[in-house]
């Protein structure tokens, strides 16, 4: 494998898709370990790096992209290999069930439509957001959880499941348009109308607040429903950082549009996915270690 091919796969991005895997792990009656390396395996180190493979290739960006600040020029391998590992991802995930693998390969699909220039959702700013964060959002938490619990289909259809598979579509809603506010320029050369371009730079962080707003609104509704209120309270001080940084960098950027750039974008992205990584690892020990409980 090429260096480029590698740098492109951005297996290091999947931490920031974490957080999605975590809250499936810390809600979930049952945590065999079995599973839950396959599962892991399975989604970050052949799923996510196949999409972003897939992407890289289509999009051929000349400038910064999530989790490559200078990317290399692609090569042709780049297909073939997120073309392999997006096969690997399924084969590794038969080892876990048929139903877990079968979400693999239609988000796998989903993902190729996503970038496909035959198809390419992401010209259009509802359909990709939409796409986007239902499947690596509440699809990939509802793939996460009946793996682990070796459910089948219908017995996700649980208020107790579909809620918090609703709420990791919700984290995603506000926080996806913000990793394309740098990427205007670049989009409008490829004539990719995504949703933040279509809000403009200011109205992709106002977007962003209101959805933020909302999803902490359904996590305290949630945590206070089925565990209780002291987990809300622990998520807010562990996204306290997230909050602090936030509207430092939205005030900077009110008064000048070129503080939206990749650095910047890059540094809100690993706080918020290492804060909920944090929150949802903490939630895991007291659900099924009874710590510090």
């Amino acid at each position: 494998m090429k260096k480029s091919t590698l740098l492109h796969l951005r297996i290091p991005f999947s931490f920031l898709l974490m957080p999605v895997f975590l809250f499936a792990v810390s809600v979930s009656p049952e945590l065999p370990l079995d599973k839950l390396i396959i599962v892991f395996v399975s989604l970050h180190l052949f799923l996510y790096p196949a999409s972003n493979g897939y992407n890289s290739w289509f999009d051929k960006d000349e400038e910064s992209i999530g989790g490559l600040k200078t990317p290399p020029k692609v090569e042709k391998e780049l297909l073939y290999y997120s073309l392999l590992f997006d096969a690997l991802a399924v084969i590794v995930g038969f080892i876990a069930c048929w139903e877990f693998a079968l979400m693999c390969f239609i988000y796998g699909a989903i993902s190729r439509a996503y970038s496909n220039d035959k198809i390419r959702l992401k010209k259009y700013p509802i359909i990709s957001w939409l796409a986007v964060t239902i499947f690596q959002g509440g699809f990939m938490f509802l793939a996460t959880y009946l793996a682990l619990n070796q459910l089948t289909f219908p017995e996700l259809l649980k208020t107790e499941i579909l809620f918090p598979a609703a709420l990791s579509t919700a984290m995603l809603m506000g926080s996806y348009p913000m990793t394309q506010v740098y990427q205007h320029d670049e989009d409008e050369k490829r004539g990719d109308l995504t949703l933040s371009r279509m809000l403009g730079i200011k109205g992709t962080f106002i977007f962003t607040v209101l959805f933020f707003a909302c999803a902490m609104a359904g996590f305290t509704s949630y945590f206070t429903t089925y565990f209780d209120f002291n987990r809300v309270i622990v998520l807010n001080i562990a996204l306290l950082p997230v909050l602090v940084y936030f509207l430092f960098w939205f005030r900077k950027v009110w008064f000048d549009k070129n503080a939206a750039n990749f650095s910047s974008t890059m540094r809100l992205n690993i706080i918020s996915a290492t804060c909920f990584n944090l929150f949802f690892f903490y939630s895991t020990l007291m659900n099924h270690f009874s710590v510090f409980s």
